[in-house]
């Protein structure tokens, strides 16, 4: 049996080779083996595929004697929500994000949503698949679970809904299933949306639903110009991150958002903890010291955050990957609770996007991630810190290798979950700096690759 659909942090592959619904039912009964949950919460996305390999899913999880609570066509972040909200022992989202549309997926948690990774419990279910099994002496019951109306009253209550204003918001859910979250929080909201790519399509007509792609912000950066919006939003196909665009429909990179977002959460806590990563780090230390919060690093990737977040108690996490977690949220990444704060922000200080993230950019221009496919990263990290250890301030490995100077610093890692290594550069109100040194740093990566 194939089973390399399974993941560091989730299950994806291939319909049907890497991921059917035989296998999905063998799946449901690992699930249950190795966690003994009892009521689990299950939910899907728009994939065509997706309502097949759930009810396999589901099969297995109540053959296996687990009561399962279908919640529908819905996020992965409604899954967090439903767990963690009705106690339930575990929840397993049927998705494959931002991937290909012939791909499907899992992600899988316990009991509060804790994440189940490779490192706790992802590969004994993977594992487990291969092993034989009997029937559970009682079956599982199955039923539906509507969730959405105490979902949406808990997103509501992050902002204060007296000062929100009229604005027109653009939102593309890149025919995603954010549109449906949209449609319900429209009645509550003083906002105009301008829904671009808005209803749910397995078949994504407009391209698959990742913003991380520049060809797929075009539709969201002309509606905002088109329609003078304040700010345009767009989703992943399970909304569990969301990118901003500005009145200008200019995409902005998500480390500003980690900042704004962080400040704007702070401000309502009066201070807290804030998780980031250490990729990019000065534009949310200076900003979270102000708000009078604690920023504390943490190494990069969901199931790390999540765990650090729990660990200190932090009221907000955030990654420049356009993931931000949230502790009322049982620590869980939301894409929708970031938009519902930036948009409150607007409203509040009665300042532009744009205005609120051009003071951020001078103060500390950034590279933006790049991408380097390496023979050998290990000798080339090495090198490079060897070559720019000497005469730096600090030099650490919370993830990667982190380069500190006086007015300019860099971060160097492997990529989890792909077969290159990722750079990103940063400098104090110096772009020309931050070019140069990034421009430097490539070259002497792409010698070091030639050596």
């Amino acid at each position: 049996m194939d089973l390399s659909c399974f993941k560091a942090y989730d299950l994806r592959g291939r319909v049907p080779d890497q991921l059917n619904p035989t296998l999905a039912e063998k799946i449901g009964r690992a699930y249950v083996a190795i966690t003994g949950a009892k009521k689990v919460i299950v939910g899907y996305d728009i994939r065509l595929s997706s309502p097949e390999i759930t009810e396999a899913l589901s099969s297995g999880l109540m053959a296996a004697g687990a009561d399962v609570y279908d919640i529908g066509l819905c996020g992965t972040e409604q899954v967090y929500f439903a767990t963690s909200h009705y106690g339930m022992d575990g929840g397993i989202m049927v998705t494959a994000s931002h991937n290909p549309k012939d791909h499907n997926g899992m992600k899988m948690v316990g009991p509060q949503s804790r994440p189940i990774s490779s490192d706790n419990g992802l590969n004994d279910i993977r594992d487990r698949v291969l092993e034989p099994f009997a029937n559970a002496p009682e079956q599982g019951r199955y039923e539906t679970l509507e969730v959405m109306s105490a979902y949406v009253d808990h997103l509501l209550g992050y902002i204060d809904a007296a000062s929100l204003k009229p604005m027109t918001i653009v939102c593309n859910a890149g025919n995603g299933g954010a549109g449906l979250v949209i449609d319900e929080l429209e009645q509550h909201l003083p906002f105009e949306f301008v829904k671009v790519h808005h209803q749910p399509n397995g078949h994504f007509p407009n391209g698959v639903p990742n913003p991380i792609l520049p060809e797929n912000r075009t539709a969201t950066a002309d509606a905002v110009i088109e329609h003078g919006a304040a700010m345009g939003i767009a989703w992943d196909g399970d909304y569990d991150r969301c990118f901003f665009f500005d009145e200008n429909g200019r995409f902005i990179e998500g480390y500003y958002v980690v900042g704004l977002l962080a400040d704007q959460f702070l401000r309502k806590t009066g201070g807290g903890k804030v998780i980031h990563d250490p990729r990019l780090t000065w534009n949310t230390l200076d900003l979270v010291k102000a708000a009078g919060g604690e920023a504390i690093e943490s190494k990069t990737g969901h199931a790390f955050i999540k765990q650090r977040m729990r660990d200190e108690d932090a009221v907000y996490g955030g990654e420049m990957s356009a993931h931000h977690y949230f502790r009322d949220f049982a620590y869980c990444d939301s894409g929708m609770i970031p938009w519902l704060l930036i948009a409150e922000r607007l409203c509040q200080s009665g300042q532009t996007l744009s205005s609120l993230i051009d003071a951020r950019i001078e103060a500390y221009p950034a590279s933006g991630e790049i991408n380097r496919t390496i023979n050998d990263p290990p000798k080339v990290i090495a090198a490079i810190e060897a070559k720019y250890s000497v005469g730096a301030n600090s030099v650490s490995f919370v993830d990667g290798l982190s380069v500190e100077f006086d007015n300019w610093r860099f971060n160097l890692r492997m990529s989890n979950t792909e077969p290159v290594v990722r750079l990103n550069v940063e400098s104090r109100a110096d772009k020309a700096l931050m070019e140069a040194k990034t421009e430097e740093l490539l070259q002497e990566m792409d010698r070091l690759n030639t050596n």
